[in-house]
Protein backbone atom coordinates (compact mmCIF):
# COMPACT_ATOMS: atom_id res chain seq x y z
CA UNK A 1 0.00 0.00 0.00
CA UNK A 2 1.09 3.52 -0.72
CA UNK A 3 0.47 6.40 0.88
CA UNK A 4 -1.01 9.65 -0.68
CA UNK A 5 1.92 12.68 -0.98
CA UNK A 6 1.26 15.60 1.74
CA UNK A 7 -0.25 18.71 0.75
CA UNK A 8 1.78 20.73 2.57
CA UNK A 9 3.56 21.23 5.52
CA UNK A 10 1.01 21.81 8.64
CA UNK A 11 3.93 23.27 10.23
CA UNK A 12 5.06 25.76 7.86
CA UNK A 13 5.08 29.14 9.59
CA UNK A 14 3.52 31.14 6.47
CA UNK A 15 2.68 30.71 3.11
CA UNK A 16 4.89 31.12 0.36
CA UNK A 17 3.61 33.40 -2.85
CA UNK A 18 3.74 31.34 -6.02
CA UNK A 19 6.74 32.31 -7.87
CA UNK A 20 6.89 35.29 -10.05
CA UNK A 21 4.53 37.42 -7.98
CA UNK A 22 6.09 39.88 -5.42
CA UNK A 23 5.37 39.55 -1.86
CA UNK A 24 2.61 41.69 0.08
CA UNK A 25 1.45 42.99 -3.21
CA UNK A 26 -2.07 42.10 -5.31
CA UNK A 27 -1.47 40.00 -8.26
CA UNK A 28 -2.47 43.00 -10.67
CA UNK A 29 -2.81 46.46 -9.59
CA UNK A 30 -6.06 47.84 -9.50
CA UNK A 31 -7.77 49.25 -12.53
CA UNK A 32 -10.33 53.00 -12.33
CA UNK A 33 -13.58 52.57 -12.65
CA UNK A 34 -13.71 49.06 -10.17
CA UNK A 35 -15.64 48.97 -7.63
CA UNK A 36 -14.02 49.84 -4.56
CA UNK A 37 -11.69 52.67 -6.21
CA UNK A 38 -12.33 56.81 -7.05
CA UNK A 39 -13.00 57.64 -10.83
CA UNK A 40 -10.31 59.56 -11.93
CA UNK A 41 -11.06 63.42 -11.50
CA UNK A 42 -14.25 62.18 -9.28
CA UNK A 43 -15.03 64.10 -6.53
CA UNK A 44 -13.42 62.50 -2.69
CA UNK A 45 -16.16 61.78 -0.78
CA UNK A 46 -16.19 63.37 2.95
CA UNK A 47 -14.59 62.35 5.51
CA UNK A 48 -16.15 61.17 9.15
CA UNK A 49 -16.29 63.77 11.56
CA UNK A 50 -13.42 63.63 13.70
CA UNK A 51 -14.34 62.07 17.50
CA UNK A 52 -13.53 64.30 20.39
CA UNK A 53 -10.34 63.81 22.51
CA UNK A 54 -10.13 63.70 26.30
CA UNK A 55 -7.76 66.15 26.64
CA UNK A 56 -10.71 68.43 24.29
CA UNK A 57 -13.41 67.50 26.21
CA UNK A 58 -11.37 68.06 29.58
CA UNK A 59 -10.92 71.74 28.42
CA UNK A 60 -14.13 72.34 28.05
CA UNK A 61 -15.41 71.22 30.99
CA UNK A 62 -13.10 74.00 32.63
CA UNK A 63 -14.50 76.33 30.97
CA UNK A 64 -17.68 75.91 31.83
CA UNK A 65 -16.42 75.41 35.23
CA UNK A 66 -14.54 78.58 35.21
CA UNK A 67 -17.30 80.34 33.50
CA UNK A 68 -19.98 78.89 36.38
CA UNK A 69 -18.16 80.32 39.08
CA UNK A 70 -17.67 84.04 37.37
CA UNK A 71 -21.62 83.91 36.75
CA UNK A 72 -22.14 82.72 40.64
CA UNK A 73 -20.13 85.51 41.67
CA UNK A 74 -21.56 88.10 39.90
CA UNK A 75 -25.46 86.56 40.62
CA UNK A 76 -24.14 86.45 44.59
CA UNK A 77 -22.83 90.20 44.58
CA UNK A 78 -25.82 92.03 43.27
CA UNK A 79 -27.37 92.28 46.13
CA UNK A 80 -24.26 93.56 48.07
CA UNK A 81 -24.22 97.14 49.47
CA UNK A 82 -22.89 98.72 46.25
CA UNK A 83 -26.35 98.02 44.56
CA UNK A 84 -28.49 99.67 47.37
CA UNK A 85 -30.78 102.17 46.39
CA UNK A 86 -32.75 105.02 49.04
CA UNK A 87 -35.70 103.33 49.84
CA UNK A 88 -33.98 99.69 50.21
CA UNK A 89 -34.09 97.58 52.79
CA UNK A 90 -30.47 96.17 54.01
CA UNK A 91 -29.55 93.32 56.25
CA UNK A 92 -26.39 92.94 58.28
CA UNK A 93 -24.81 89.93 57.69
CA UNK A 94 -22.42 89.94 61.22
CA UNK A 95 -21.77 92.05 63.85
CA UNK A 96 -18.08 92.72 63.00
CA UNK A 97 -18.06 96.87 62.43
CA UNK A 98 -15.12 97.01 60.09
CA UNK A 99 -17.23 94.62 57.72
CA UNK A 100 -20.90 94.56 58.90
CA UNK A 101 -21.57 91.92 55.76
CA UNK A 102 -24.69 94.45 54.37
CA UNK A 103 -27.23 93.43 51.89
CA UNK A 104 -30.36 94.44 50.17
CA UNK A 105 -33.08 92.74 51.52
CA UNK A 106 -36.95 92.95 50.56
CA UNK A 107 -38.65 95.13 53.20
CA UNK A 108 -41.09 93.00 54.15
CA UNK A 109 -38.84 90.07 54.46
CA UNK A 110 -37.86 89.42 59.10
CA UNK A 111 -34.44 90.29 57.87
CA UNK A 112 -34.87 93.54 57.06
CA UNK A 113 -32.92 95.97 59.93
CA UNK A 114 -32.44 99.09 58.21
CA UNK A 115 -33.46 101.24 55.53
CA UNK A 116 -31.00 103.51 53.33
CA UNK A 117 -32.38 107.30 53.06
CA UNK A 118 -29.30 108.32 51.17
CA UNK A 119 -26.70 106.92 48.83
CA UNK A 120 -23.69 109.40 48.31
CA UNK A 121 -20.99 108.36 45.66
CA UNK A 122 -17.55 109.32 46.88
CA UNK A 123 -14.86 108.35 49.15
CA UNK A 124 -15.70 109.48 53.00
CA UNK A 125 -14.52 109.05 56.21
CA UNK A 126 -15.83 109.34 59.93
CA UNK A 127 -16.74 112.76 60.73
CA UNK A 128 -17.13 113.70 56.81
CA UNK A 129 -19.32 110.56 56.30
CA UNK A 130 -21.40 112.29 59.63
CA UNK A 131 -21.64 115.63 58.33
CA UNK A 132 -22.41 114.16 54.80
CA UNK A 133 -25.47 112.42 55.99
CA UNK A 134 -26.70 114.98 58.34
CA UNK A 135 -27.07 117.37 55.10
CA UNK A 136 -28.58 114.69 53.18
CA UNK A 137 -30.93 112.43 55.65
CA UNK A 138 -31.74 114.36 58.90
CA UNK A 139 -33.13 111.21 60.80
CA UNK A 140 -30.46 108.92 60.17
CA UNK A 141 -29.15 107.09 62.67
CA UNK A 142 -26.18 104.44 61.02
CA UNK A 143 -23.27 105.39 58.46
CA UNK A 144 -21.47 102.87 55.88
CA UNK A 145 -18.55 103.64 53.31
CA UNK A 146 -17.00 101.77 51.49
CA UNK A 147 -14.54 102.52 49.56
CA UNK A 148 -13.21 100.86 46.18
CA UNK A 149 -11.55 103.18 43.88
CA UNK A 150 -13.84 104.74 41.73
CA UNK A 151 -17.04 102.99 42.86
CA UNK A 152 -16.56 104.00 46.65
CA UNK A 153 -19.89 105.34 48.13
CA UNK A 154 -21.72 106.30 51.36
CA UNK A 155 -24.95 104.66 52.59
CA UNK A 156 -27.03 106.86 55.11
CA UNK A 157 -29.46 104.18 57.29
CA UNK A 158 -31.78 103.97 59.93
CA UNK A 159 -33.05 101.12 61.98
CA UNK A 160 -36.42 99.50 59.95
Amino acid sequence: MTTPPPQGNPFAQGQQQPYGQPQGQAPYPPQAGQPGFPQPGAPVPPQQGRKLSFKTIKNIVIVLIVAGVAIGGYLASRDDANTAAVGDCMHRGNSDNNNPDLEVVDCSDSKAQYTVLAKIEGNFSGITAQSKCEAEAKDFEYVYTETNGSDSFLLCLKDK
